[in-house]
């Protein structure tokens, strides 16, 4: 993903892999004929099941999903009249190419951003200040670059739907998803939830208009409508009926990246109403691990099928880090700062953005083409500011600088490249790959996650032949190792599905210990000295954590988790509430090791009238019961006030900490 701004103009351009293409109108909608539809590769027939359940009423009339990835994005949309049919939106390299072809000069006014998604995952104490970097080492608050992005998704969103449905009218019609991965931290969720907000998608008073998709959730949603033809099987394990798989390992490959080529060009898709193949030969219980491989992380989820309602259940919190495809740009970056120097190569990004930016497409393009079985060398383009650049820093040519550096299976072309070797270029991928097979591994080893039949392997980096590989190797004899034949598109297909119906998911699991400090009766004994605290004659424990829910604790969807409190003074008109997290379970005081305050409730009050309401004391007890859902995928907080049975305005923030 890629934003260039211009800073104090509006201009905005974006960038994602594919080539913008527009979408035609759904069957029976106003805007384009129905003849203009291209409906590939999916293909309408029967569904082989259909589910038990019904999705509940569309509360909107069209969903549209975001797909905000680190390296790529695009944005889908399908009308709740016509929920099987799914327009796809892809963007070409705009920002990057803009950047790329401006004037030095030029560059200067304006701010380009790389691969910003993964600030939000690796900064720790990420607030509504936290800033980002440009390429020439300028910063902006990372709130507005966030929000710049979805509104120029939100702009053509709405232009594409106008044109489709002219009397769509755009307020309160549209369900915004926008997806994020599973591990991301409650803060990080609520970034985009508040960048939402300011790029106009919707308003904080209509908070359900926008929901946060888990991307390897919404890529297992989309896997339950697989048919066979729409897969591959790279599994080493004969299938059930016996037969060999029908093409090797390396023809299956070369399938899957010409299905995916075909699939970028696809503009409408069109989904099982009921549940594909694949599923319907699966069992009540059965297990599967979807590992969305993306640019910046790769996030596992475990689910188990619910039959006959056809609901997913999470087995184990989601897990996984940053191990995306970024690494492999790192490494090579790595090479770079290896062979010239690692003061020469922030130097020469911080002047020549423009070139560092070029010298980064050529790299992506080689990276495509490394496969498993390529032995011919690679050549990388290095710009010719490059060159010059280094000759006139260093006083010597990049040549020397390559000899000097005995760097094996890296040469140097006269036609102005560097020559990487088929073993060079695995190299660099070698580290991000090994981190994602260990992490795969030790999941399959948890307790909890026995018995799995599927490993769905799905992102943008899934596309990659040096993963797929590598997860064939590892995991093939182990389950039947499945990648979807449009295996870049998948989450953001799920995001749409999940958008159409949010109860999919029935039960996740906690990804942390949730609870605040409270005081208890002080045991002798029990309890240490220095937490004891003597109020009005009695002995108190301070400090004690109350849990809400527990780590890995199975949490159902619209599962409620009560508390009440009481406000301190009876004219108090806000009650602020410190939340407190922990990665583990045992934890007994808000001062454990581990503990760290994460967030904040707010239950703001009315004033009572002078009685307090009723004929009681004007100094009676004042309750509020508030109330907690940890099942869906964002913390949600509701309140009321029990004497009188009305609701309290009531937030949660786990961003002002």
């Amino acid at each position: 993903m890629a934003t260039l701004l211009q800073p104090g103009m509006q201009s905005l351009r974006m960038g994602a892999n594919g080539e913008r293409c527009p979408t035609p109108s759904p069957p029976g909608s106003p805007g384009m004929p129905h003849e203009s539809c291209s409906i590939a590769p999916l293909t309408p027939s029967q569904s082989p099941r259909s589910e038990a359940r019904s999705p509940p009423p569309a509360a909107f009339a069209v969903v549209v999903a975001i797909d905000f990835g680190t390296t790529s994005s695009g944005y889908a949309f399908s009308f709740a009249t016509d929920p099987e049919a799914i327009h796809m939106m892809s963007f070409g390299y705009t920002a990057r190419d803009y950047y790329h072809d401006l004037d030095p000069e030029e560059a200067r006014d304006w701010l380009y951003f790389e691969k910003f998604k993964m600030k939000i995952h690796s900064t720790s104490d990420l607030t509504m200040n936290t800033e980002l970097e440009a390429v020439n080492g300028k910063k902006m608050q990372a709130l507005e670059v966030f929000a710049h992005a979805l509104r120029f998704f939100k702009q053509h969103a709405v232009q594409e739907l106008k044109d489709q449905c002219p009397s769509l009218p755009e307020r309160d019609a549209i369900r915004w998803v926008i997806t994020v991965p599973a591990i991301w931290k409650q803060p990080a969720k609520q970034f985009m939830r508040e960048a939402a907000y300011k790029a106009g998608l919707v308003s904080p008073e209509n908070p359900e208009q926008l929901l946060i998709a888990l991307e390897p959730e919404a890529a297992s949603i989309y896997c339950r409508k697989l048919r066979l033809h729409q897969l591959i099987d790279l599994s080493c394990k004969p299938p059930a009926n016996g037969l060999a798989p029908e093409h090797p390992i390396d023809s299956s490959f070369r399938q899957a990246r010409e299905q995916l080529r075909r699939s970028r060009h696809s503009r409408t898709f069109l989904v099982e109403s009921g549940v594909g193949e694949l599923w319907s030969e699966m069992q009540a219980g059965d297990r599967y691990i979807v590992a969305d491989c993306g640019g910046g992380t790769v996030d596992l989820t475990v689910h188990q099928i619910e039959k006959p309602q056809g609901t997913l259940k999470e087995l184990y919190k989601a897990s996984g880090g940053p191990y995306g495809a970024v690494g492999v740009d790192l490494a090579f970056e790595k090479l770079l700062c290896h062979i010239f120097g690692e003061d020469f190569i922030a130097t020469f990004k911080a002047k020549r953005p423009a070139a560092w930016v070029d010298l980064t497409i050529a790299f992506e393009a080689r990276k495509r083409a490394a496969a498993p079985s390529r032995a011919s060398p690679l050549n990388i383009s290095l710009p010719f500011s490059f060159i010059d650049f280094y000759r006139k820093h260093r006083g010597q040519n990049v040549e020397t600088a390559l000899k000097k550096s005995n760097v094996n299976f890296v040469k140097w072309s006269s036609q102005g490249m560097l020559r990487m070797s088929a073993e060079a270029m695995g190299e660099l991928f070698q580290p991000t790959i090994t981190q994602i097979i260990k992490h795969i591994d030790d999941l399959l080893k948890k307790p909890e996650v026995q018995g799995i039949k599927f490993l769905f392997l799905v992102g943008g980096f899934a596309e990659s032949a040096m993963l797929q590989r590598a997860v064939q190797a590892a995991f093939g004899l182990t389950c039947r190792v499945i990648i979807p034949q449009d295996v870049g598109l998948t989450i953001l297909k799920g995001a749409v599905l999940f958008g159409l119906d949010p109860t999919i998911v029935r039960v996740r699991r906690s990804p942390l210990t949730y609870g605040v400090g409270v005081l208890n009766k002080f045991v002798e004994g029990k309890h240490p000295r220095e937490k004891l605290l003597v109020k009005e004659g009695k002995n108190w424990c301070t400090d004690i954590f109350e849990k809400f829910v527990s780590v890995d604790q199975s949490v159902a969807l619209g599962e409620v988790v009560q508390r009440s409190y009481c406000p301190a003074r009876p004219g108090q008109r806000k009650t602020i509430i410190n939340i407190y997290c922990c990665a583990t379970d045992d934890v007994v005081y808000i001062t454990d090791p581990g503990v760290r305050k994460c967030g904040t409730i707010s239950l703001e009050l009315e004033a009572l009238g002078d009685n307090g309401g009723g004929g009681g004391p004007a100094r009676a007890r004042r309750e509020i019961r508030a109330s907690m859902q940890f099942g869906d995928t964002e913390i949600k907080v509701t309140a009321m006030d029990t004497r009188t049975a009305k609701t309290v305005r009531a937030t949660i923030d786990f961003l002002s900490n």
